[in-house]
């Protein structure tokens, strides 16, 4: 008979890791278990200490939501621990995400941490604490299928957190619970009200945690000086339209800010780092069908391999806060090519484009990529390449 884990044990007997990140959602995954009688410890990961993040709202894994996820375990009466992953994380995920931005790209740190740290060095610690699973808190669902685990969206669509989780390996799954993946984020509230938890109505962990100031770019000048030197903006058409004060400050899609007129709306349509341009365009000019993926990570049916030139029919989401759109997924020639029914604006390299077997409710997770390129667009750029600067997107 199997346990709520999906576990071949009485709970007693099943000892499953907490990652506790001091919010709401990990502390109420703790409670949920313990009342159910796994023999449950909780585990903090401590990733920065940017002397005002800890204390701003929203924050996660320093300061206070330490002290928060501490009194949580206390409240459990469950073992707690606190792993010092700071040089980790600064070396990872931070540098990282600063050398995306120098590179032209909109970086997602949120997967690169799941990825790289969460999903790594937390299942290597419950192992070490010989447990059977490391469960989180996140909005995302799970279950076993043909012999195997597979990856699901949450019932609380509304919360839904699969694009930040698509790089989760199949090796990762099958050690991973989400057991928040069927309650709403009201009912999670009300299971922690009645344990009495002390981060009951505690805010959501909002933007980028270890940005204090929620200004990106000064972050990135400090960890890569020179990083903001300056260049031009240029129209697609070729007219050069005026400067700018670093690529880092640019995304693409963004309108405002952009410091220069042309008697109709602009926007950022490509970043091109090693001239140091910023492009700017019309808005049809955003729009892309093509997309090319690296970095893909495969956890639906047979291999990728399997997909060939043909392809199959997915449904795919460019940015976390779009819903899914059906595209056709296929391997072209070694690259992995996304082909959307559909065009979407502000598609951006180094964001994530996740795939899905179907477009609403509980769909199955079939895994995805990184944006590496966007190639059908920016057709008056290719013009352009007439005038001298370079063509390819």
């Amino acid at each position: 008979m199997m346990n709520s884990l999906d576990l071949p044990k009485k709970p007693s007997a099943t000892r499953v890791v907490v990652a506790m990140s001091g919010g709401v959602d990990s502390s109420v995954a703790a409670a949920m278990l313990k009342s159910e009688g796994y023999d449950v410890v909780g585990v903090t990961m401590q990733l920065y200490d940017h002397g005002a993040a800890t204390h701003r709202k929203g924050a996660c894994c320093a300061g206070q939501d330490i002290v928060d996820a501490r009194r949580v375990a206390e409240r459990l009466n469950i073992p707690h621990y606190v792993l010092d992953y700071e040089s980790r994380f600064r070396d990872t995920v931070i540098a990282d995400f600063a050398d995306a931005y120098v590179a032209g790209e909109t970086p997602v740190p949120c997967i690169s941490c799941n990825q790289r740290v969460k999903f790594q060095d937390l299942l290597s610690t419950s192992r070490d604490l010989e447990a059977d699973v490391l469960v989180t808190g996140h909005y995302i669902a799970s279950a076993a299928l043909d012999g195997r685990r597979a990856l699901y969206r949450p019932l609380d669509t509304a919360r839904d957190q699969s694009y930040f989780l698509f790089a989760t390996t199949q090796a990762q799954l099958e050690r991973l619970r989400f057991p928040l993946g069927g309650l709403t984020k009201s009912q999670t509230r009300e299971i922690a009200r009645a344990h009495n938890l002390v981060v009951a109505e505690k805010p959501d962990s909002q933007d980028i945690c270890f940005v204090p100031s929620g200004h990106y770019a000064e972050v990135i000048e400090r960890l890569r000086p020179g990083a903001a030197e300056p260049g031009d903006i240029v129209h697609v058409d070729g007219r050069m339209l005026g400067h700018h004060r670093g690529i880092i400050h640019y995304t693409i899609g963004q309108r405002r800010g952009l410091g220069v007129a042309a008697g109709e709306p602009l926007y950022v349509v490509r970043i091109d780092a090693a001239e140091r341009r910023v492009i700017v365009g019309p808005r049809e000019e955003l729009a892309r069908r093509r997309i090319v993926l690296r970095d893909v990570n495969w956890i639906g049916d047979g291999t990728l391999a399997d997909i060939g030139s043909d392809g199959i029919e997915v449904f795919v989401r460019v940015r976390s806060t779009r819903p899914p759109r059906p595209a056709q997924f296929m391997i072209d020639k070694g690259e992995a090519v996304v082909m959307l029914a559909t065009s979407e604006e502000g598609v951006s390299p180094g964001q994530a484009c996740v795939l899905y077997d179907a477009e609403a409710g509980q769909a199955r997770v079939l895994g995805g990529g990184f944006i590496a390129a966007t190639p059908d667009a920016l057709q008056g750029w290719r013009q352009a390449g007439a005038m001298g600067i370079p063509a390819s997107a």
